[in-house]
This record gives structure tokens, sequence and C-alpha cells, in this order.
């Protein structure tokens, strides 16, 4: 079992990242961070912004800055971008510093969860199930291959999804560490 101080949650988006995040983050009475609002306060503006002037690469490099900053801190829950995992430079820093918990979502709740969200870049297209089912192509196998441990937040509430991680979740024993 993998000792840490950092919960980092990787996932689709819709897959409950966030608000599971800020459950476990007020349980543990720890820090809490989501990557992409981290984008958001250093830059002054939403990521739909950042994909229309720089593109999904300007969006990964500044991805990576942040979560080569988050990753080394102590003592946090870190909800990741959707599409963090596709660095394998990313998944090296979550790995490393973390225990890395995969929240795995179908489709279908995806697309029921995100369906009034216009601020997600990559499903403003004719077709969001098919977007969304061509990135879980790619980057279901880069979620697993990452993650520590995988809970099915589709099927679970986000409270029973929390209890799993800290079932699992061995915290450092060290105080100075956690």
């Amino acid at each position: 079992m993998k000792h840490s101080s950092n919960i980092f949650l990787i996932g689709p988006m819709g897959a409950g990242k966030t608000t599971v995040g800020r459950q476990l983050a007020k349980y543990l009475n720890i820090q809490f961070f989501d990557s992409d609002r981290e984008i958001e306060t250093r830059t002054g503006v939403d990521i739909r912004m950042i994909f229309e002037y720089e593109g999904e690469e300007g969006f990964r490099r500044r991805e990576q800055i942040i979560l080569s900053e988050l990753t080394r801190l102590k003592r946090i829950v870190l909800a990741t971008g959707g599409g963090a995992i596709l660095s394998s430079q990313n998944c090296e820093y979550l790995r490393e510093h973390g225990y890395v918990v995969y929240l795995q979502c179908s489709v279908d709740r995806q697309i029921e969860r995100t369906s009034k969200d216009n601020h997600r870049p990559l499903l403003n297209t004719e077709n969001p199930r098919e977007k969304l089912q061509d990135l879980m192509k790619i980057r279901s196998p880069l979620y697993e291959a990452c993650a520590d441990y995988t809970v099915d937040t589709g099927r679970l509430s986000s409270r029973m999804a929390v209890k799993q991680i800290l079932n699992t979740f061995q915290p450092c024993d060290s105080k100075d560490e956690y």
C-alpha cells in the first residue's frame, strides 16, 4: 500500500473530481486545489479563453507548470483536469508525490453531468457524446496506468466515493509529512 500525504484525483470531465476532492479535503482537514481553477486564477481568464487564444497545446503547457508546483505541496487534495494524464511528465509528478485515484465515469453520466456546462472547450462540438467516447478511448488506459486506485463515481454518490477512497488511503506516519 502506498503511503502519501496527498490525494490526487484524475478522471474524465464530469466524473466528480472537484466535488469529491472538496469533500475529501474537508474530511481530512487539509487544503483542496483544482488545477483548472488555479490556471484561471493565475491567468485571469477562463479555460475556454485559453483554448481560444493558445489552443489546447498552450493550455497543456500551463497545466504542466501548475501540476509541477501543486504536486510538490504537502497535505493537499488535488483535482486535475481531465487531460492532465496526456503528459507522461504530469503522470510522473502525480505518482511521485501522491496517492492517485482515478474517478471512473461512464460517458452517459458524463453527458448528464456536463450537458448544461458551457465552460468545457472540448465539448463545443456538434456531437458531445462522440467527443467524450473518443476521449475515453485514448484516455482510459492512461488513467488506469497512472492510478493507484479506481472508484466508479458514475454508480456511487460522492459521499460513498469519498468513503471508498478513505478506506484505501494510507496517510504518511511522519508528523511533518501529514
